[in-house]
């Protein structure tokens, strides 16, 4: 053969299986892809003397970029790690109540910003903010895109240029390197550090006030476990102190659970409306970890604090757009329903008995080769450390895990699972169970079957 007999580009592209991803993709980006590789195999050859490639290879390899593209956006994946907020993997999936008022609001227009009754502009944070009033208690409450810039905001409005005192074991450092001293450098504050790593106590902070002191903040460890010789300032004796000091005290309580999570068999974890009762002014959490709503950071606290936040120039680069109000809105109005939060997936997924696990698996095991394995599952995110879950999982015999889990994620859909002990594993309990023949199939592509 020689490069006269290559495929000619519109061949290439006239090819079902490499016209089909122009619509995802765009017919641009198949074009240079062939492009490419075609380039690739006249230098190959002209340079180094290697055989020209049958058409059938040089379409195999076309294919195979265009699926690495098409991987490279945004995909559906069956999480079968068994970490339910996997941030990785986009955190809590949304209700279906959610995606139907994402939906609703994105498919048209809507009153985003606009007061039907009096015909005039309204403030978008009011589509949400009688709904966070009644879940957690709170006098009011404001929206930003995510839990950090929640924190950013508050520090902005209230503590540029002054002080804000911080037990230093609360000092701490979440995923993607996020640390709350370089938060706190950013927004212009400046960081007095109180109590020793492993202690701190309320004389602490009463020392370290000052006429600078603009805030009291506390953050909760949502994220690692400080045991051992320990002792930490009460929440409520921190706001008793800020109220007596005239300084508002400020929770970063991160994880934003709205109900106590023990009924599902795990350790406690601190609520919203626990911090709100605690007296703490203003309380930031996120939308998309045990809310189980969109990613967004929540501020809730004392109207007039509140009002000050929504005065802020800085919150419209942070503002959020309709769909995640329409979103966390639906998912607000499922903890007003009565057996509430059960349409939200991430407490279905608590919910899942150990039994049910095991019956999916047997009935899932003997179609793949695979054994039943008893396992621990993660709620991930941030939350809620050290806790599992008891769960089940399909392990699977295959004699190279990594090669095999490689597989599965290069595969339609994507499946992520886990390797623990040189042993690759699906655990069931964040795979839905309308998913389960969807498993099944990808395993059986995956294996060559």
């Amino acid at each position: 053969m020689s490069l006269r007999d290559l495929p000619a580009v519109h061949r290439l592209l006239a090819e079902p299986e490499i016209a089909a991803f122009a619509r995802a993709l765009g017919p641009g980006a198949v074009k240079a892809t062939v492009d490419e590789v075609l380039d690739e195999v006249r230098r190959h050859v002209a340079r180094e003397g290697a055989p020209v490639p049958s058409g059938a290879t040089v379409s195999a390899e076309i294919g195979a970029r265009l699926r690495r593209l098409e991987r490279a956006g945004l995909l559906e994946v069956l999480n079968a790690t068994g970490v339910l907020l996997h941030t990785n993997l986009g955190r809590a999936p949304l209700a279906p109540a959610a995606l139907a008022a994402v939906a609703a609001a994105g498919g048209g227009y809507s009153n985003l910003e606009y007061d039907l009754d009096a015909g005039r502009r309204d403030s978008r944070y009011a589509r949400v903010a009688d709904l966070l009033r009644e879940t957690t208690g709170a006098e009011d409450a404001l929206v930003v895109n995510n839990c950090a810039a929640a924190v950013l905001l508050v520090l902005d409005t209230f503590a540029r240029g002054r002080e804000v005192v911080v037990a230093r074991g609360e000092l701490i450092e979440i995923g993607g390197g996020f640390r709350l001293p370089d938060v706190l450098e950013r927004s212009g504050a400046t960081l007095v550090e109180v109590g020793a790593s492993n202690k701190a106590y309320l004389s602490d902070v009463e020392r370290a006030l000052s006429p600078r002191t603009a805030l009291l903040l506390r953050s909760h460890l949502s994220n690692f476990k400080l045991s051992g010789f320990t002792a930490s300032i009460a929440p409520a004796a921190l706001a008793a102190l800020g109220r007596r000091a005239g300084i508002p005290s400020v929770e970063d309580l991160g994880s934003g659970a709205l109900i106590g999570l023990e009924r599902y068999g795990l350790p406690h974890e601190r609520t919203v409306g626990e911090a709100i009762a605690d007296g703490l002014d203003l309380v930031a959490f996120s939308g998309d970890k045990l809310l189980g709503g969109p990613q967004a950071g929540i501020i809730a606290g004392r109207r007039a604090l509140v009002a000050r936040l929504r005065a802020n120039p800085l919150l419209r680069a942070l503002r959020v757009d309709k769909a995640t109000l329409a979103a966390l809105g639906a998912t607000l109005r499922l903890y007003l329903e009565p057996g509430a939060p059960a349409g939200i997936p991430l407490y279905a997924m608590l919910e899942r008995s150990v039994a049910s696990l095991r019956a999916r698996a047997e009935a899932i095991a003997g179609r793949i080769g695979a054994r039943v394995v008893e396992t621990e599952s993660l709620a991930g995110g941030g939350t809620l450390p050290l806790a599992a879950l008891p769960s089940i999982a399909l392990a699977l015999d295959v004699a190279d895990a990594d090669e095999f889990a490689r597989l599965l994620r290069c595969g339609d859909p994507p499946v992520v699972g886990r390797i623990t002990g040189g042993e690759l594993l699906l655990d069931l309990r964040t795979v839905p169970p309308e998913r389960d023949e969807d498993l099944t199939r990808a395993v059986a592509r995956a294996a060559g079957v």
